[in-house]
């Protein structure tokens, strides 16, 4: 999957580390609407990561023009990102575990850890997939799962990235897990990371949402941290995909989106049950 880089770039009169700070989370935050997947700072630049398929010039001129703070000008460019560089970056580092309270250990082979009798652990070899439980909206998915009971239930993994929203719902007791994802790395690493944690019974697909046309039966449990374009654009196929009863829980997007992505749930019939926040970012419940 290729992807491009943007370069942001600050300009302006007195830019401290406060500004800077804060004219990069609206450009993170701006951006990320459009399909912008992680960031990098250097200085007073910020370059953003998106994969080729979600690129929208337009798009990304219409939600930064003009830049909401005062004595700040931004200018930007994009280009290819290099495909050794990211993939160098993204593996080599690996990451810290992620300890999510009486819930689960997240870690990868480079950060072994022991785990608690009462914890679950989750092992994610990362290859170019997002999805390591660094990131809020996957420890808030996370969290959801978990304070779910999945157990005997079938559950839907869109955009499974790494696998890992797909491992935490077997380990959870689900009886099945279909995950689909477009990026054909993330399938990879999805099937892999399956191994690493000795689950079975994980359906892994690539393509879009249309996967599920070969896809039978209905689930329990939608799952999908996506950005907000895609999941307003995809909802109408996850609810269909969704038992009378079942649950939709939804990530990746910011507290601004809450009231669209609502107004689009409360349209196709489906209920909030509630709703989470953290670090910038939100998670949704839904019920049919």
């Amino acid at each position: 999957m290729k992807y491009l880089v943007t370069t942001f770039r600050l300009s302006g009169d007195n830019i401290d580390e406060s500004l800077r700070t804060t004219a990069f989370d609206l450009i993170s935050g701006l951006s990320g609407s459009v399909g912008y997947e992680s960031f990098e700072e250097e200085g007073l630049e910020l370059k953003g990561y998106i994969q080729e398929q979600f690129y929208n010039a337009e798009a990304l001129d219409t939600v930064l023009s003009p830049f909401p703070l005062s004595g700040v000008t931004v200018s930007y460019s994009t280009s290819e990102a290099e495909y050794r560089d990211w993939n160098t970056d993204w593996e080599s580092e690996g990451f810290e575990p992620i300890v999510l309270p009486g819930l689960c250990v997240v870690h990868d082979l480079k950060h072994p850890v022991e785990v608690g009798p009462s914890m679950s652990e989750i092992l994610i070899d990362t290859h170019m997939a997002f999805g390591t439980g660094t990131h809020a909206t996957t420890q808030m998915m996370l969290t959801g799962i978990f304070e779910s009971d999945l157990s005997g239930k079938r559950v839907l993994d869109c955009g499974c990235g790494t696998g890992i929203l797909s491992i935490a719902s077997m380990k959870c007791g689900a009886s099945e897990v279909v995950a689909y994802d477009i990026d054909e790395w993330s399938v990879s690493n999805t099937r892999h990371n399956v191994e690493l944690n000795n689950v079975s019974e994980i359906e892994v697909l690539q393509g879009d949402i249309s996967v599920l046309s070969h896809v039978s039966g209905v689930f329990d449990f939608v799952l999908a941290n996506i950005n907000r374009n895609i999941l307003l654009s995809d909802m109408k196929y996850m609810k269909d995909a969704m038992c009378l009863g079942g649950h939709l829980l939804l990530s990746g997007f910011y507290p601004s989106d809450i009231p669209i992505l609502c107004e689009e749930a409360s349209r196709l019939g489906l209920t909030l049950q509630s709703k989470m926040e953290s670090d910038g970012w939100a998670m949704l419940s839904f019920v049919l």
